[in-house]
């Protein structure tokens, strides 16, 4: 599992405005307006879906206009319902929608006002179910205690979800077994955020890790295994930080049997997201078992080849590998060659694409330096002209799984910066 931000700020000084205040300039397009509320709703989540927010937010904006106008004839929550069952549009179900845009465009601030709206609307989650809660949990300003509210009111309503669900007669219908999954998977990564909290922001607390650990045991038991694997990566996490290391490698491993295997192109919902890979990578690599992380960072990088991250955790792989004299396939370059294409890759992308990780920039090209170092040349050098050659260099980049020997002892200590 990602690690959960307790913390979250943005420059923008944009609130939602009160209710009383138009949430968008009332001249509209033609087009636009002649839209009924449900489909200006339906685009804007297509369109977010596909990545667009930029597009949505006028439709969605104009959509809360709409409904904010109409929102005193029906407040209550019970006719919000009825509206709901009638597959009508709500207003505190479109605010959700705004909030995920302005989320997605990195207005924190105003995400998090139109999350507060909808909770305040409907204050027990029965329209608009647990999600707001949880990104609250992770936006909210105050981090600490105040998180973990929010984690914990948003399990009280999805476990409320699955108790209704969780009948015998319910619970023989498929689709019913996998939303009540799906609810269960999601109460567990809420446990573990309220962990990880306990782990940062409450780290202080005299029963911090007594915490850290009842958490983290009530989220494997609710767990369905086969979506567990982000679950067990925030077990191994804290056993890290209790120095258990060997418990730790454990961990990992199952966390990494539960899907490894998978083929990549199905959809499977053991597979766990592109940030929680990256996730396991990096306890991996602290657990000295970059063979491994290797292997998860191979694939990674065929579905996402503009991965500063990933390419620079890479790069530090073969660089350790290398140290460690760990061999790789016949015909293959060895893994100080291979760290340097990494690297290389990852430091020009930095530049590209403007990338503000500027700790992760200094450490690669620290990296960088030691092996110019061992292989006696002057390694990568950021030139006018690397620009130029970014399309020839694209095919410099090895990735193929397998390259190294996983049996090979590990003798040396990895230290994460």
């Amino acid at each position: 599992m990602a690690k959960t931000k307790t913390k979250s700020r943005s420059n923008s000084k944009d609130i939602l405005r009160s209710t009383s205040t138009p949430l968008v300039k009332s001249t509209v397009s033609p087009s636009r307006s002649q839209k009924s509320t449900e489909v200006l709703l339906a685009e804007a989540s297509d369109l977010l879906e596909s990545s667009q927010p930029e597009l949505a937010l006028p439709l969605a904006q104009e959509a809360l206009r709409r409904l904010e106008a109409d929102k005193k004839d029906y407040e209550n929550v019970e006719t919000l319902l009825r509206l709901a069952a009638q597959e009508k549009p709500t207003f505190p179900t479109a605010l959700i929608l705004g909030g995920d845009i302005c989320f997605a465009l990195g207005d924190v601030d105003k995400a998090r006002a139109q999350y507060e709206l909808a909770t305040t609307i409907d204050p027990d989650g029965q329209l608009i179910s647990a999600e707001p809660w949880l990104q609250l949990a992770q936006l909210c300003e105050e981090g600490g205690s105040k998180s973990i509210e929010y984690f914990d009111k948003a399990i009280e309503i999805m476990k409320n979800e699955i108790d209704v669900l969780d009948d015998d007669e319910a619970m023989a219908l498929e689709h019913t077994k996998e939303i009540v999954n799906t609810r269960r998977q999601k109460v567990a990564e809420a446990l573990c955020g309220m962990a990880e909290v306990y782990m940062t922001d409450l780290s202080w607390e005299a029963d911090a890790e007594q915490q850290c650990e009842q958490l983290v045991t009530e989220a494997i038991a609710i767990c369905p295994e086969a979506l567990s694997a982000g679950v067990l990566q925030t077990l191994a996490s804290i056993r890290i930080s209790q120095e258990r290391v060997e418990e730790a490698r454990k961990v990992l491993a199952h966390s990494l049997a539960i899907w490894k295997d998978v083929p990549v192109d199905t959809d499977d919902p053991s597979r766990p997201d592109f940030a929680t890979r990256v996730s396991l990578v990096r306890l991996l690599m602290e657990v000295e078992q970059e063979a491994d992380a290797m292997g998860v960072l191979e694939e990674l990088v065929r579905e996402d080849d503009q991965s500063v991250e990933c390419l620079y955790l890479g790069g530090w792989c073969h660089l350790l590998l290398s140290q460690k004299g760990i061999a790789v396939e016949d015909g293959k370059p060895d893994h100080a060659e291979q760290a340097r294409s990494w690297l290389g890759n990852c430091l020009k992308l930095f530049k590209t694409l403007q990338y503000e990780d500027e700790p992760l920039r200094q450490h690669a090209e620290e990296l960088v330096q030691q092996l110019s170092q061992s292989l006696g040349d002057d390694g990568w050098e950021d030139t006018d002209d690397d620009d130029k050659d970014d399309e020839e260099d694209k095919g410099d980049l090895e990735i193929e799984a397998g390259n190294v020997d996983h049996n090979k002892d590990k003798d040396k200590d990895v230290e994460m910066t």
